[in-house]
């Protein structure tokens, strides 16, 4: 069983005022941003992990520890290729990855293609390998009420 492995990522940032956010990958135009010591890709953070997990490596938080002056305002990218290359080193490839981020706004849906797209080009796969999707908290909780942002990532890899 060996052969094939899941990893699950989470990750979530407060939001405060003025834009551009950045998730994906990419910036969007938006009126909030994510908050955090990196570039708080919400999504690259959960992607990485879920990867990281999938192959038993330390996680994102261990790796490059937020009060790590090396890390400050780092691109999430830079996380990404790592989690990537140690999956190869392990000698695993992406299977697929299934995306779920959570946002009252702004919205994601013309963007992620570009996100799709991306994120295959960083992991060595093809974009219908990546899966993402958007939802919104319906007006509940931090979320619903714009005061944070998650994502959530579930990874299923294979040995080469």
């Amino acid at each position: 069983m060996t052969n094939i492995r899941v990893g699950l990522g989470y990750d979530s940032h407060r939001l405060g005022n003025g834009g551009p956010l950045r998730i994906g990958g990419i910036d969007i135009d938006s009126d909030v941003h994510a908050i955090g010591h990196s570039d708080a890709d919400v999504l690259l953070h959960a992607i990485t992990d879920a990867i990281l997990g999938a192959v038993c490596e330390a996680d994102i938080g261990r790796l490059f520890p937020d009060n790590a002056e090396e890390n400050r305002d780092r691109d999430s990218i830079d996380f990404l290729q790592e989690a990537v290359r140690r999956l190869h080193a392990q000698g695993y490839k992406i299977g697929n990855l299934d995306c779920v981020i959570l946002a009252e706004h702004p919205k994601m849906a013309p963007h992620i293609d570009t996100m799709r797209e991306l994120i295959a080009s960083h992991l060595d796969a093809s974009i219908d390998q990546v899966s993402i999707k958007a939802k919104t908290g319906e007006g509940v909780g931090e979320i619903g009420s714009s005061t944070a942002i998650a994502a959530r990532v579930v990874v299923l890899v294979a040995k080469s």
